[in-house]
């Protein structure tokens, strides 16, 4: 089957069976940010965003991905928005691990384009399904609000 879709703002055709996972596509195309781990949609390794929202692309079958715009962690890791998460997390003394980077960055980023003021429980619950391997959850959410208020300070 031949399928459409935005991978990191290049439009791709791709010819695969329609329920192929997505994380195996994004590996062939060499998207590296993309790891096989639990292949479950629990570890979090895979997270992209597919049209602007995070979810494990071990678990979409390449068919839900048609016409779809993916954004890997490489691409978006030269976005504004990822220097400001990643100051946010510095300032919390987050040590991503590599591993799980996609998830905790990409829900970071979902909870800043919120657009609404939010408490911690309402970013914990945002957080939920995420994989402490290598940071907390509490400081994950303090790295999480450094960022918001990086990025709603207007000028800097």
């Amino acid at each position: 089957m031949q399928l459409q879709m935005t991978i990191n703002s290049v439009k791709q055709n791709i010819e695969c069976s329609p329920d192929k996972k997505l994380m195996h596509i994004l590996r062939e195309k060499n998207c590296l940010s993309v790891k096989s781990g639990c292949e479950e949609g629990i570890c979090g390794s895979c997270t992209v965003l597919l049209d602007g929202a995070p979810v494990p692309s071990c678990c979409v079958p390449v068919a839900l991905a048609r016409n779809s715009e993916i954004i890997t962690l490489e691409y978006f890791s030269k976005t504004s928005e990822y220097r400001v998460i990643m100051n946010g997390f510095k300032k919390a003394g987050i040590n991503l691990c590599g591993y799980c980077n996609a998830a905790k960055v990409f829900a970071a980023y979902q909870v800043l384009t919120l657009k609404k003021s939010l408490t911690r429980e309402d970013i914990a619950f945002q957080l939920q399904g995420i994989a402490p391997c290598c940071t907390d959850q509490d400081t994950l959410i303090n790295g999480i609000i450094y960022a918001i208020r990086e990025y709603s300070t207007p000028g800097e």
